[in-house]
């Protein structure tokens, strides 16, 4: 069975997981402190408003604090934000990740999936809320800054409520140049995650930064009470001083990511450009069960909606681990070719 998602290894033999993008350090050892500390405490019930995170968030975004609302991960945030606003009509772009979809169906929402490059002309088409992911999963490209400004000024203007998903969007160099928050509104939600710029999937850690602080009151209200616990936000707190640890991610993965485009593409796969911590590309193999024997787990992307056979994604990881997925993936299609 193919994995929904990245990063379901339990129940195979994974020596290296290429499936889920995440900062290829690991977890800085702050952080691992903080949550190991936080355990503790944990026989008390967390903040369920995230005080000291928020406080911290608010310091690290720039944003006031009644404008951020924590969640128990980016996912918990989306299906959240959909059940407060319960949007009627919605637009998302294919290929994207899944979950908006999902989310947007539990409500009856009539959602309309559109090319990525047709979106800014059409973003207002009577729709109640936009949602797009900058840069986008599976396809690692970031919107194009003329383009983000014209839609978040467009959603304004017709009432349409823009969730922008830049949960990937820290591991790029100069993102603060990139970013939907330049452009923020009334109508704008970005959603954000300590996920993948601290290697902190297991903690499960979102946020949400609000142009609105009613829209941000109606989220926070929604869901369950103590959607964050004590370990995560303990560790989120930590997180957040690591700014020398982030700048070093972001020029591993600048140089591991032009390294492994460039042997895919020597190998003769068809790459697509990325900005982010992950690649897309198509081959003919079927790789992903040809490296799945070779304990090596990678995204087959045939659920992606626009997609199909033949699609992949792999992480940008540590030099030596790319090197053995090069390598590897040399052997299997060598294999296929005689």
């Amino acid at each position: 069975m193919i994995s929904k998602h990245g990063g379901d290894i339990y129940g195979l033999d994974i020596k290296l997981d290429f499936s889920a993008n995440l900062n290829p350090l690991g977890m800085p050892e702050s952080v691992v402190k903080a949550a190991s500390e936080a355990v503790t405490f944990s026989d008390k019930y967390p903040d369920p408003y995230c005080r000291e995170l928020t406080k911290k968030l608010s310091e690290h975004e720039g944003m006031i604090a009644e404008n951020i609302v924590c969640g128990n991960g980016a996912d918990d945030l989306i299906y959240r934000i959909v059940h407060a606003l319960k949007p009627r009509t919605a637009i998302i772009a294919k290929p994207t990740f899944s979950e908006y979809a999902k989310a947007l169906g539990e409500v009856g929402c009539t959602v309309t999936e559109l090319d990525t490059d047709d979106i800014p002309e059409r973003p207002n088409d009577g729709a109640d809320m936009l949602i797009l992911c900058n840069p986008n999963n599976p396809t690692g490209k970031l919107i194009p800054t003329y383009t983000l400004e014209t839609i978040c000024r467009k959603c304004s203007h017709n009432g349409t409520v823009f969730l922008c998903d830049e949960c990937f969007i820290e591991l790029y160099e100069n993102s603060e140049n990139r970013t939907a928050k330049r452009f923020m509104n009334d109508n704008i939600i970005v959603l954000k995650a300590f996920t993948k710029t601290y290697a902190m999937a297991g903690l499960r850690l979102g946020y949400a930064l609000f142009g609105s602080a009613d829209l941000a009151a109606k989220v926070r209200s929604s869901g369950q009470f103590w959607s964050v616990s004590a370990v995560a936000q303990a560790a989120g707190i930590a997180a957040l001083g690591e700014l020398e640890y982030v700048a070093h991610a972001q020029k591993i993965i600048s140089e591991e990511r032009k390294y492994l485009s460039d042997e895919l593409v020597k190998i003769g796969f068809k790459v697509y450009p990325s900005d982010s911590n992950f690649i897309l590309f198509r081959c003919e193999y079927p790789l992903y069960e040809l490296l799945l024997n070779e304990g090596i787990l990678i995204r087959n992307c045939v659920n992606y909606s626009g997609l199909g056979n033949g699609y992949f994604r792999v992480a940008v990881k540590l030099h030596n681990e790319n090197e053995a997925l090069i390598q590897t993936i040399e052997k299997v299609t060598k294999w296929q070719k005689t």
